[in-house]
């Protein structure tokens, strides 16, 4: 399975006209759910060298206590990425095995998130701790679809809202550790 997603910081004072573009466009938000995430890289690899083909894990942890174990492999660049996922019942526990797999903690990250969809694409209203608010479109694909031609439809997708926003490729890992630096 691939991840494929564009993501763009909005504005501030913006999040209104986002939810009005949104509902407009057919997008029902959920209900704001918390997440508590940290992030792991391999010990060899350092912020500022490529992340495409290096493996990442997260531990996330939802306001109903679960607790969910993902690796992403950035391929062609970091918006489009292969993915596996499960849940964990002890989230120290994995961190532990992390640490023994040779993975060290890099970032946490804190963030509201609100989601809906649209067609076969998932939205997400993220509000991010230390960067700010951020929307994400993503499309989940299992076949060959070029990656950049997703993005370029999810791109266009986004711009047809016509809600002041700033495309970015960096990951929440890297927003939230420059916005802290």
């Amino acid at each position: 399975m691939r991840e494929i997603e564009a993501k763009y910081q909005v504005r501030s004072g913006d999040g209104e006209a986002l939810s009005a573009a949104l509902k407009r466009a057919g997008v029902e938000l959920g209900s704001p759910v918390h997440q508590d995430d940290q992030a792991y890289a391999p010990e060899a690899w350092a912020y500022g060298l490529s992340k495409v083909g290096v493996p990442f894990a997260r531990l996330r942890t939802t306001q109903d206590g679960r607790h969910l174990f993902t690796v992403k492999t950035p391929v062609s660049n970091e918006m489009e990425c292969s993915e596996a996922e499960s849940i964990v019942a002890d989230r120290q526990q994995m961190h532990e095995a992390l640490v023994h797999m040779g993975f060290r903690p890099t970032v946490r990250i804190v963030k509201t998130r609100c989601s809906g969809t649209v067609g076969e694409w998932s939205v997400c209203v993220d509000e991010v701790e230390s960067a700010g608010l951020f929307i994400e479109v993503e499309a989940t694909v299992t076949d060959d679809r070029d990656g950049l031609a997703v993005q370029a439809e999810l791109d266009a997708w986004v711009r047809a809202l016509e809600v002041p926003v700033e495309r970015t490729t960096d990951t929440y890992d890297s927003l939230v550790r420059a916005a802290r630096a």
